[in-house]
């Protein structure tokens, strides 16, 4: 898909949300991760609306919604998401949450009483440890010491970073689209300020709810994802009722959706 337009607004106070939706049938929604944005599921949206109605939107301070703004925190991203299913008047919708998508969804249900008719967590942010050591925990840390960086130096970290999510190579047009909602000063700023408020703390309080979950769930995990291992993602599957299931996608790394869509969307049913 050439074009990628949320051509709806929701309101958020100081900024504003942008979505769009595909299709008719049952609703399913997708939640894209960092530091990616909607455009994620580029792919993947007009295969589901197949078969269900699909929402997709950018999370505040991501692609096409606004970035100027103060919070952009896992928790107020679940509250918006929450707000968002009420004005769209979905309930119970079937939910996709990719990386950090996966916190946001979780505490949408876990601590916001959103019911979901079932939930896939693809390489997502979850149990404890997402967030320490590393690139996360070192901004999250320290984020005026990389607001501080040149204008290149952030551009080259923010162009390594994105590609670093990728087994197989993003596609031009992919790494241009993630790349360019992180361009020049404001947008380098807005890139440290989702790592500086978007710690462990947002699931920390989720850690004992995950046996509450009593709707299907699905874990899909790239093989060869750099940031989030296998390891990982079998604590995840341990961590969630007996009845979730594991899939592992060959060739692919931590953007699933990006090295392989089609296996993708087989896991998913469409």
């Amino acid at each position: 898909m050439g074009d990628w337009t949320l051509s709806e607004r929701f309101e958020v106070g100081d900024g504003s949300v942008r979505w769009t939706v595909f299709g008719d049938g049952p609703p399913l929604v997708l939640l894209h991760g960092t530091p990616f944005s909607s455009y994620i599921w580029r792919d993947i949206a007009p295969v589901l609306a197949r078969g269900h109605r699909v929402y997709v939107w950018d999370m505040l301070g991501f692609g096409q919604s606004s970035r100027a703004v103060v919070d952009v925190s896992l928790r107020r991203q679940a509250t918006i998401f929450a707000d968002l299913l009420e004005h769209w008047s979905v309930s119970a919708p079937r939910v996709v949450a990719h990386d950090v998508g996966g916190a946001v969804a979780l505490r949408a249900t876990l601590l916001h009483d959103v019911p979901f008719a079932s939930l896939t967590l693809i390489d997502a942010a979850t149990v404890n440890g997402w967030g320490s050591g590393g690139f996360f925990q070192t901004i999250h840390e320290h984020p005026e010491v990389f607001e501080a960086l040149p204008e290149w130096a952030s551009a080259a970290l923010i162009d390594a970073k994105i590609r670093s999510g990728s087994h197989t190579g993003l596609r031009a047009e992919a790494l241009a689209s993630y790349t360019d909602q992180w361009a020049g000063a404001e947008g380098a700023r807005a890139f440290y300020q989702q790592y500086a408020q978007g710690g462990e703390d947002a699931t920390r309080d989720l850690q004992d709810r995950f046996g509450l979950l009593d709707i299907p769930l699905h874990v899909i995990w790239g093989e060869d994802d750099a940031w989030l291992g296998l390891d990982y993602a079998e604590r995840l599957a341990t961590a969630l009722p007996d009845h979730a299931r594991l899939s592992v996608v060959r060739g692919a790394g931590h953007a699933v959706p990006e090295d392989q869509p089609d296996e993708l969307l087989r896991l998913l049913g469409a």
